[in-house]
């Protein structure tokens, strides 16, 4: 019994910290894409996109965490775009590098929220 407990808890593990990868990898994505269309946003170069990706992921996951609400415009309406826009220039406080003004924050949230809403696959947490 604790064989099978212990390949059933490696395996748990295994898929969280595959989603959280694929969840950092598929938010690079999807930052890049957003700053390259919003006007009054820049990252300068891969290792800023890298580690603000991975700053909106861990912001993401603990408002999500402590609130139940995910930065997502496309799923929880205006609070999900407002979270969205608030943490796309929040980011700009802990990532040198990154730029970005409220404007730019706020077009950012709805292109992040189109270009997400098209990736494929789930991405929860």
């Amino acid at each position: 019994m604790d064989n099978a407990q212990s390949k059933a808890n490696k395996s748990t593990e295994t898929n969280t910290g595959m989603q959280i990868i694929g969840r950092l990898f598929a938010s690079a994505v999807v930052l890049a894409i957003t700053a390259f269309f919003t006007p009054g946003f820049s990252i300068n170069n891969i290792w800023t996109l890298i580690i603000a990706a991975a700053v909106l992921t861990f912001m993401d996951y603990l408002i999500a965490k402590f609130t139940g609400l995910h930065a997502s415009p496309f799923g929880k309406g205006f609070i999900g775009f407002a979270l969205a826009a608030i943490i796309l220039y929040v980011t700009q406080f802990f990532v040198a590098g990154y730029t970005i003004s409220w404007m730019a924050a706020i077009i950012g949230a709805l292109i992040y929220g189109v270009v997400d809403y098209f990736l494929p696959g789930e991405q929860n947490m």
